[in-house]
């Protein structure tokens, strides 16, 4: 899709596509838009999805009420994602190839969706994980967001790799966090805490009549695997180990605080105008543990693979879409559909007018999916690499931890093939009895791979040493000259 004149192509593609749900269009509909983003929580880990071990019952019945993306593809690591979403457009391209070694900040030249959403009179806030860079000029403030409350880094406590030093000693409780400009002492579970600061937010900008976008992406259940008592020791009575305990508590927490999202807007009769979406940010983690004393594997959604897998099991995750009496409810999407999709799908929905000079998106707006569930919808291709190369080693690691997916076919590490429209498992390797979409495939693949390099604007920096991270530096200068306030949001 290309760039300035979204809405009416968009509803060009409607026409064609055979008509709207109920005559709709939601082109230039301005909903408020939360959107609720997971780390590393995979297909497998709600029991709305098969999971008989974790309970989550709110989000069950958010499952039941929404338009489900059924096959919604993302990144197989963390800032790839979050770069896509930002961008519409592949991570790589936003010079995001990895989550640490400076490779995960997001070029200054992408133009955000938080900016674009901004240009339409949204209020922007994030609450959680950013992990696009720590430097100030890569910082979420400087990049489209109105209000900002995250860790540092890919996760808190990894204060070697940019977190603030103190959440070293105090992991997911109790954290230093950054509040806009001032670096902020907070109490409780990062968590709750996060949900609590993005529903007082949403508060105010419902009083002050702002459209708004509320971002509310969980550093949980990333690991270490720590939740608060009363949601692991269910899982320790059962005989599972502690981290799985921890992991599925942390899940089980998430669903508590989601439930109480949806009950507040409801509450504040804002429902009618808010698309919420839950979506997580790629494949699960973890997913071997014991019970009783003996391993066991942990439920995937019989998918192959997890975090930082080319397989689906690294890229395919829930997508759960309710905006009430908008979109259908439990309605199930079944075309390719991706997270580089979200950017043109809100500009769509807001009636935003791009710049001239926006980056191309490599995706498209889901309108026409969302007003006609069976619209018609033309096969693509996406790509995917779990990057991570050693610095240097780009071209030795081509071929490495890759895959190209259309509508029915996964292409896997430029040798396997599996049908996924006959088996999403991927246990059969298919390869040798369709050799023409083999070479379709690669061919596709290298034509993407050679058009990367004038991209990749974070390839050989320089390491940098745990004293010089800027999130680091930044709090020391602050603690010397004025010390580290406490903060707390607004009571509801």
């Amino acid at each position: 899709m290309a760039k300035p004149t979204v809405a009416i192509i968009g509803l060009l593609l409607v026409l064609i596509s055979g008509g709207v749900t109920n005559g709709q269009t939601f082109a230039g509909r301005r909903p408020n838009i939360v959107l609720v983003m997971t780390d590393d929580q995979g297909m497998g880990d709600l029991s709305c999805m098969g999971n008989e071990v974790v309970k989550t019952p709110n989000i069950d019945q958010f499952y039941e009420r929404s338009t489900r993306f059924t096959d919604f593809q993302v990144s197989p690591t963390c800032a790839p994602t979050r770069a896509a979403l930002m961008s519409g457009r592949a991570p790589f391209k936003n010079g995001v190839t990895h989550t640490i070694m400076q490779r995960e900040r997001m070029a200054q030249s992408t133009f955000t969706m938080p900016q674009a959403l901004q240009t339409a009179g949204y209020k922007t806030g994030i609450f959680g994980k950013w992990h696009l860079g720590d430097e100030d000029a890569y910082l979420p403030g400087n990049r489209g967001f109105d209000e900002v409350l995250i860790h540092g880094s890919g996760g808190i406590g990894q204060v070697p790799l940019g977190d603030f030093p103190p959440n070293r000693d105090n992991l997911y409780f109790d954290n230093v966090l950054l509040h806009n400009d001032t670096i902020v002492k907070t109490k409780g579970f990062c968590t709750d805490l996060f949900f609590q600061s993005g529903l007082a937010w949403i508060k105010g900008q419902l009083e002050s009549d702002n459209p708004y976008f509320a971002y509310i992406a969980l550093n949980a259940p990333h690991a270490p695997l720590v939740a608060p008592e009363k949601y692991t020791q269910r899982f320790l009575d059962l005989g599972y180990d502690k981290g799985t305990a921890g992991r599925y508590g942390m899940i089980e927490n998430i669903d508590d605080n989601f439930g109480r999202l949806m009950e507040k807007l409801a509450q504040w009769n804002a429902l009618d105008n808010t698309l919420a979406i839950f979506m997580t940010d790629n494949g699960a983690t973890h997913l071997s543990g014991s019970l009783k004393g003996k391993k066991v594997r942990h439920f995937n959604a019989n998918l192959k693979g997890g975090k930082n897998s080319p397989n689906e099991g690294g890229s395919h995750v829930p997508a759960f879409w309710y905006w009430k009496d908008v979109l259908g409810e439990g309605v199930d999407v079944d075309a390719l559909t991706a997270h580089i999709d979200l950017y043109p799908t809100f500009c769509e929905l807001a009636g935003v007018t791009l710049p001239a000079d926006t980056q191309e998106f490599d995706g498209r707006s889901l309108l026409p999916l969302l007003e006609n569930p069976n619209a018609t919808w033309s096969d693509r291709k996406l790509f995917f690499h779990c990057g991570r190369w050693p610095t240097g080693k780009m071209d030795e690691f081509k071929f490495k931890k890759c895959a190209v997916r259309t509508q029915r076919w996964r292409f896997v590490n430029n040798s396997e093939l599996y049908d996924i429209s006959a088996e999403p498992g991927e246990t059969t390797d298919v390869s040798a009895s369709h050799p023409e979409v083999v070479s379709s495939l690669r061919e596709a693949y290298d034509q993407w791979w050679s058009s990367l390099p004038p991209l990749l604007v974070n390839e050989n920096l320089p390491k940098v040493s745990p004293a010089d991270q800027p999130l680091a530096i930044r709090y020391h200068k602050q603690l010397a000259e004025r010390g580290i306030p406490n903060w707390a949001p607004e009571a509801l």
